[in-house]
């Protein structure tokens, strides 16, 4: 075996992990069907697809022709609706993946992947999707990725698919290991992604030249923990922003498991190498301070997930999520800081508090450009009594980040348990007088609100009228 060059692979695999000869590298269920692409095993072998019910013994099959791409795609269909079904494909040449779970059943949005959560068939990283992170690539394509998580597993696999007809289809492009917490973003014409290795873990950036099929080996930014209960690098897919000449990005530094999180942000000259770890700078952590003017009263679990925005003022600002679920008031505020843009490295300043009925979920905040409002896609809360869920996706605006009023509700399942119904951790961006964005989304008996079974896109028409 030679040693490893590049931070992406067709298929991440560990040694002697049982998964088979095909890799199933998407699913989309439907309520009466299922699609599914799997890697070509040679241009003269033919597929067939064996599946049945959960709780059946005979398999049914379906034939799929040869194909000289490189990925196949199959569609089972004439289903019953909201049922477990097992499903393996075989090649002509004897060649076989290993059994995989999926249930039929509605789910909101376009399916870019799903994963049924008994699924192992990524246990080594985790059994469940997040960390959404969707961008425009200069070649016209959409890329996504998402991670494989779990808690108390080693979260380290990132998944990236494309697409090439604005959203309507998507495919398999590269595995990248280890990444965790991941972020898309382009920079003078080139994609980049910067991550962490594991929950907690180093973190990392790597960039690819050719579309995303590909990443070279990452640089270390900065090492973290090596393990869950361990102060390390706490991450989420936040937008890499552009200001007074550098390009800066929000991370923490910390862990749930001892006590909580200080907020940080990374940042580098926008002219300098991205791969050379020198070039970067970290602030000092700012930890959660009970005593700040404004504040909840009460037992706060602190702050995470803070968003870089450059505020009506010009200066640029980290917006931060607020754990206040056991506190008076018990949702509805946001913390403010104000970046230092000339000493990078030093820690941020806290400002204030901000009214926002998305706290409890990370959000991201953007400006148009065009109409000078800012927009944000949350995870809304509509009262105490259901302070923790997630299953109110909505479009909010303000003019001035301090005043947020509701735009439209995008997805609203308050009437469905909130165990079990989750849109949370969209990530999103404006393209002409529309939004694109992808949802960690559960839904169709996921494991949990929180434990997440699809990564969705979906387009927002002509929000600026909504």
């Amino acid at each position: 075996m030679k040693g490893i060059t590049t931070w992406s692979y067709r298929e991440y695999v560990p040694l002697e992990y049982p998964r088979g000869d095909i890799y199933i590298c998407r699913l989309s269920p439907t309520p009466s069907s299922f699609s599914m692409d799997w890697y070509s095993t040679g241009e003269s072998h033919t597929y067939t697809v064996y599946y049945r019910e959960e709780n059946e013994e005979t398999w049914s099959t379906i034939s799929v022709d040869k194909t000289s791409s490189e990925q196949v795609t199959a569609t089972v269909d004439n289903l019953t609706e909201n049922t477990e079904y097992i499903f393996y494909v075989e090649s002509s040449c004897g060649k076989k993946s290993s059994e995989r779970l999926v249930r039929t059943g509605f789910s909101e949005g376009t399916t870019v992947n799903y994963l049924h959560p008994k699924d192992n068939y990524y246990a080594f990283s985790g059994r469940y999707l997040c960390s959404p992170s969707i961008v425009r690539h200069p070649n016209g394509s959409l890329l996504a990725s998402m991670d494989v998580f779990e808690g108390n597993r080693p979260q380290n696999l990132t998944l990236i698919f494309e697409s090439k007809d604005n959203g309507k289809t998507w495919h398999h492009l590269t595995d990248v290991f280890p990444s965790f917490w991941g972020r898309l973003f382009i920079h003078k014409g080139e994609l980049y992604l910067i991550s962490t290795s594991t929950e907690y873990g180093d973190l990392l950036i790597g960039k690819s030249t050719d579309g995303g099929k590909t990443f070279c080996q990452p640089t270390v930014i900065y090492r973290g923990g090596c393990k869950c209960d361990e102060n390390g690098i706490h991450k989420n897919p936040q937008p890499v922003v552009r200001y007074n000449h550098r390009l800066w990005n929000t991370l923490e530094w910390g862990s749930w498991k001892k006590g909580g999180h200080s907020q940080m942000v990374v940042s580098i000259d926008e002219d300098a190498d991205l791969l050379d770890a020198g070039n970067w700078l970290l602030s000092e952590p700012v930890p959660y301070n009970e005593n700040w003017e404004g504040t909840a009263k009460g037992r706060s679990a602190g702050i995470l997930e803070g968003c870089a925005v450059i505020g009506p003022d010009g200066k640029l600002y980290v917006i931060s999520r607020y754990e206040i679920r056991n506190c008076e008031p018990s949702y509805g505020l946001a913390i403010v800081f104000k970046v230092d843009e000339n000493n990078p490295e030093a820690p941020l300043e806290y400002k204030r508090t901000m009214k926002f009925d998305g706290n409890h979920s990370k959000f991201i905040i953007k400006r148009d450009e065009k109409s000078g409002m800012y927009y944000s896609i949350i995870a809304r809360i509509k009262d105490k009594e259901n302070n923790d869920a997630r299953n109110i996706c909505s479009l909010v605006k303000s003019p001035d980040l301090e005043t947020w009023t509701l735009v439209k509700d995008i997805w609203n399942y308050e009437d469905s348990p909130k165990a079990k119904v989750g849109f949370q951790y969209v990530d999103w961006f404006f393209e002409g007088d529309d939004i694109l964005m992808l949802s960690r989304t559960a839904m169709n008996d996921a494991h949990s609100f929180h434990d997440s079974n699809y990564s969705k896109f979906f387009v927002i028409k002509d929000f600026r009228n909504l």
